[in-house]
């Protein structure tokens, strides 16, 4: 702590009971906003101003008004306004935000499975120019665009100067669009929505160079949008050797095994926690 101030600390701790000039700050201070102070008592004295960010020193003459800069109050909080003279005097008051002139949102996931239930947050923050959050209730505006279908508008007014929705997405695949606004003041996010797990999920088996030659139909979810290339499918072979799993990506919408198959033979099919159909072959090479 610089010194003076300790030194001024010390003052005001230890003042005697002798009047000293008093301090009367307006009622209402707003970030940014230059105010004035009136003080009384005469002659000159030193006036401090110490809030959450800077403190301030100067002379002035007491009797009058006191200016305060909106640069020495940008920062919303509580501030404390000191005049000393013969003996020192303190007063409190509190600088509100100024009005909300940015929004920032929050969008949680960035990816996201369709016909997912309350599984997209988004929250938005008010702030001042001075990058205070505004704690007055503000009615934030919130829509959503999905690939296809009609947009869904909901408002909310912010609590502690944000404001929050759970959304459940859509069922068809695609980037969806989700914008936050108050009035002019408007921020947007992507959520990119992809397909579920795979449903109805079948394979058919031909002879091939190697074997049998097992493949999926287009695997796609149960909203029809086809699960993305990569992920991976088990095949099960159960016959005469034994049992074996070979897991193959999808390409194209579409997974490809072939196997060796001795004797009769039962092959299965599954992704993830789903189930596909089981073929049955009576022989093979």
């Amino acid at each position: 702590m610089r010194t003076w101030l300790k030194s001024l600390l010390v003052s005001l701790t230890f003042a005697g009971l002798a009047q000293a000039a008093e301090l009367r700050p307006p009622a209402q201070a707003t970030a940014g906003s230059p105010f004035s102070i009136a003080s009384s008592g005469t002659g000159d004295g030193t006036f401090y101003l110490i809030g959450p960010a800077q403190i301030s020193k100067r002379k002035v003459n007491l009797g009058g008004e006191i200016s305060v800069q909106g640069h020495e109050v940008e920062q919303a909080g509580t501030y404390t306004a000191i005049v000393c003279a013969d003996q020192c005097t303190s007063v409190h008051f509190y600088v509100r935000p100024a009005q909300a002139s940015r929004l920032s949102l929050l969008v949680h996931p960035s990816r996201v499975r369709v016909a997912a239930s309350n599984a997209i947050s988004a929250v938005a923050f008010v702030f001042d120019r001075f990058h205070n959050l505004v704690l007055t209730p503000q009615k934030v505006d919130f829509k959503v665009v999905p690939p296809e279908g009609a947009a869904i508008s909901q408002s909310k007014t912010t609590a502690n100067g944000t404001a929050w929705i759970r959304l459940t997405s859509a069922r068809k695949g695609g980037p969806a669009k989700v914008r936050a606004s108050i009035g002019d003041l408007a921020e947007m996010r992507v959520v990119q929505q992809v397909a579920s797990d795979a449903c109805n999920l079948r394979i058919k088996a031909v002879p091939g160079p190697k074997g049998i030659a097992v493949e999926t139909e287009p695997v796609r979810d149960c909203s029809g949008n086809f699960v993305p290339d990569g992920t991976v499918v088990s095949f099960t072979k159960t016959d005469a050797s034994g049992k074996t799993t070979v897991d193959a990506p999808i390409k194209r919408g579409v997974a490809r095994v072939e196997m060796a198959v001795s004797g009769p033979a039962r092959i299965s099919v599954a992704s993830g926690v789903v189930n596909g159909n089981e073929l049955s072959l009576g022989g093979a090479r």
